[in-house]
């Protein structure tokens, strides 16, 4: 950087000096001065200004700009026919001299992008077939899920793996983070898998952009540069490459998509795996990740049952179902789930009843406050056993 600055301060010294020297104003040696530092210090802040602009914004500006002035020199050599002494046909030959190259230096500049490698191959790929091109974010790559879909078939076109995604990857299986560094190799080791795939085409993309620095900004210029769609399962950047008009494939979309169907009143069958946070309610998930909310089944937990679908409700994270757990709604008795794994449970005939004497009534309480303590000759359920 430090040869940046003396870079400039040479400039300005030369520009000083040749004023002071050859005095265009012809005035004093000050304002000769001060008029070279003026304009030196105006190219400086230009210069500072061009240098975050991409070098294809640049060259267009250049060759719109070269462009145009020929256009102009042609203009004027065509119009010899005309009498340069009057003041409105050199007025003319001035006007088309400035404004043909300024026009051609603005849309070079605005239209710098059709000059990147991926643009100027695709003018010249004629009417065939085009290439479709699905460029791969880090997350996708990471979660996995896109080398299944991609062995059903149901992604197509040229996978690209842009080199600033590898790079990440990179730095990701480098962590010093345990779960980091799994999760980074376990991305590289899908890429390899990938790429050994027969009829999946996967190519490396050298195209960059320095003057962005965000990954996912860069991904949407990229998909910008080939035409292509963006495979990712990040929110975040599927919202932003929408709105910046750039198709976006969402695997988490798709897993949403891809989830059964079930409507008020269907029986399915799930697995109560823990207590929700209502009362006497349990919570089962799916093979898909669905999580179903069931009434009644908090005494169930650890046990498959049948459960009357209530309702479903949609939302942003995913889908969730709700359900109540109903004796027998499996069908006749004892062939439900929970028919077999509570025999206990099932509605007794309560015996005749007998006279109750004072030592029988001793007894009976004697019994209940021994079946109230659970560890105790099997807690609740000993005196149903015994």
């Amino acid at each position: 950087m430090a040869w940046f600055l003396l870079a400039r301060l040479l400039f300005v010294i030369a520009v000083v000096y040749s004023a002071v020297l050859l005095r265009p104003l012809g005035g004093s040696v000050a304002v000769n001065a001060a008029f070279g530092v003026a304009l030196a210090v105006v190219f400086v802040a230009f210069e500072s200004r061009l240098r975050n602009t991409p070098v294809t914004h640049m060259l267009g500006a250049m060759l719109g700009g070269a462009i145009g002035l020929g256009i102009a020199k042609t203009v004027g050599a065509a119009l010899f026919w005309a009498d340069t002494k009057d003041d409105r046909v050199a007025f003319l030959h001035s006007f088309v001299l400035l404004a043909l190259p300024y026009l051609g230096l603005v849309l070079g500049g605005r239209k710098g992008e059709w000059l990147e490698p991926a643009r100027l191959i695709g003018l010249f790929r004629g009417t065939g077939p085009q290439r479709r091109y699905r460029i791969l974010d880090t997350s996708v790559i990471i979660d996995g899920r896109v080398v299944d879909i991609c062995e059903t078939g149901f992604l197509d076109g040229t996978l690209v793996i842009p080199q600033f995604v590898l790079k990440e990857l990179q730095l990701v299986a480098d962590s010093p983070d345990s779960m980091k560094r799994n999760r980074g190799r376990r991305g590289l080791d899908i890429l390899q898998r990938m790429q050994k795939m027969s009829g999946l085409e996967v190519m490396i993309s050298d195209l960059d952009f320095p003057e962005v620095r965000e990954v996912d900004l860069k991904l949407i210029e990229l998909a910008r540069a080939l035409s292509g769609k963006i495979v990712t399962n990040d929110f975040n950047l599927n919202k932003v490459a929408q709105l910046r008009g750039v198709a976006v494939l969402n695997i988490n979309e798709l897993a949403n998509s891809l989830k059964p169907v079930v409507l008020p009143g269907e029986i399915m069958k799930v697995f109560i795996l823990k207590e929700g946070k209502e009362f006497n309610q349990g919570v089962a998930y799916l093979d898909d990740g669905t999580m179903v909310v069931v009434d009644n089944a908090r005494r169930l937990i650890g046990k498959t049952i049948d459960v009357v679908v209530t309702s479903v409700l949609q939302t942003t994270a995913g889908k969730m179902i709700f359900g109540r757990f109903v004796d027998g709604v499996a069908g006749p008795q004892g062939s439900g789930p929970a028919d077999r794994d509570e025999p206990q449970r099932r509605p007794r005939v309560a015996p005749a009843p007998q006279p109750q004497t004072p030592a029988s009534v001793s007894a009976s309480a004697g019994a209940a406050a021994t079946a109230a303590a659970p560890g105790v000759n099997g807690g609740l359920d000993g005196p149903l056993r015994g």
